[in-house]
């Protein structure tokens, strides 16, 4: 075969990366639905999900560009025979990696965005999310490749996917999360990213894959023209870096949001990302608000609130705090209510050991759960006798003790 034909075969064999597009697609679309709100839709949240994808795609796709670089410089020799730049084919490798690391993401986007518009979404789209992702791993793909062709072993394609891995879960620093990709999990209801943080993060990955890729093809031709683009991106990096540094703040911020509420037989209000689960939270909670009513803890509306959000209890309204709605959730909330009911400090009173194991068999007929095993089986099995309608009256007379915790077992044995 001629020196030519050799090369235009190598050349052939440049798209046998694209075979890695299923699996690389298959792991971000792992991480992408885990990153995701059980049972929630909003859009915030689907942007971090593709972040988590791009924290274990990006040393996947290093990884193969270290293996490609690898490859292609047990060749290269062959191609110093031809009268093409040397730097036509790390710009071909890298245009191609680059498609195959898009490729991959873009069904994960794809997925995310399916499942986000299926159920009743919330929030909006974040299109400079999804070019921060984009961006940022294509700067894994470049990393990845770079390192194969300046250390040309088979170690260098597990040092790769190390590194970069590394460098998503482990920040050396207090303001290093913010940059690419951010180390954030999942974002709750009533706060996103903000959005100049994400157009600051797609410029700092612009510019970093931008000197990375100019300063190898400068390493290969030493031509002046370089320079523009290598200062370009200098600059770009030094100043997004100084933007970054100066925010010092949570990549989060407040939304605003309208309310979703059901209202009948009880009022309850949630996130619109999580209005769905407005049937059933009625339901669950309806129950306990009807053995409630006449007491000073009795409500007729229920109102979803931010996790740092503990807002005073008004006359007639109780609070949750739900962040997605994994199963139990109705559970969950009930039992939140139930527990803002008692009074802490005396509850917390070793004193009051005693009222609170009565307190316990009150609460566990309120949240409909087995009662525990008591002390006093006669108190026990006289509450366990009475009728749902005694049990209420029982309650209106003596809610100032069940509160406190100072329940005694003379109290089950008058009415």
């Amino acid at each position: 075969m001629s020196d030519l034909g050799r090369v235009l075969r190598i050349d052939a064999r440049r798209t046998a990366p694209f075979l890695a597009v299923p699996a690389l697609a298959l792991l971000g679309a792992v991480a992408a639905w885990h990153a995701l709100l059980p049972g929630v839709a909003y859009w915030d949240d689907a942007v971090a999900a593709l972040f988590a994808s791009v924290r274990v795609l990006g040393p996947a796709s290093a990884a193969l560009a270290a293996w490609v670089a690898l490859r292609e410089h047990r060749l290269g020799y062959l191609r110093g025979l031809s009268a093409r730049s040397p730097a036509l084919g790390p710009l071909l490798d890298l245009t191609l990696l680059g498609v195959v690391s898009l490729c991959a993401y873009l069904v994960v986007a794809a997925i995310v965005v399916v499942k986000t518009l299926l159920h009743v979404e919330a929030g909006h789209p974040q299109v400079v999310g999804l070019l921060a992702g984009a961006l940022t791993l294509l700067d894994y793909t470049v990393i990845g490749y770079l390192a194969g062709r300046a250390v040309p072993r088979l170690p260098t394609v597990a040092a790769a996917a190390a590194v970069t891995c590394l460098w998503g879960v482990a920040r050396p620093g207090t303001w290093t999360y913010l940059l690419p990709p951010p180390g954030v999990e999942h974002i709750h209801p009533f706060a996103g990213l903000r959005t100049e943080l994400l157009a600051g993060q797609a410029l700092w990955s612009l510019g970093f894959g931008g000197l990375l890729v100019s300063g190898y093809l400068w390493t290969l031709t030493r031509r002046a023209r370089l320079a523009l683009p290598l200062v370009a991106a200098a600059g770009l990096i030094a100043l997004t870096t100084l933007w970054i540094h100066a925010q010092q703040r949570t990549p989060l911020a407040p939304r605003a949001f309208e309310y979703s509420c059901r209202q009948w037989p009880l009022t309850v209000c949630v996130h619109p990302a999580l209005r769905s689960a407005l049937p059933s939270l009625e339901a669950a909670l309806t129950p306990l608000a009807t053995r409630l009513s006449g007491t000073p803890g009795g409500f007729t509306r229920v109102e979803h609130r931010p996790d740092n959000d503990f807002p005073r209890p008004g006359h007639g309204v109780v609070y949750i705090h739900l962040t997605d709605l994994s199963p139990g959730y109705e559970h969950r909330a009930e039992q939140e209510i139930q527990i803002s009911l008692l009074d802490a400090r005396t509850c917390g009173n070793p004193a009051h050991a005693v009222g609170v194991r009565y307190t316990a068999l009150v609460s566990a007929w309120l949240l409909d759960e087995t009662p525990p095993r008591m002390t006093d089986a006669a108190a026990a099995r006289a509450f366990g006798r009475w009728a749902e309608a005694r049990r209420r009256h029982w309650l209106r007379l003596h809610y100032a003790r069940y509160r406190s915790c100072t329940l005694r077992g003379l109290d089950f044995r008058t009415v």
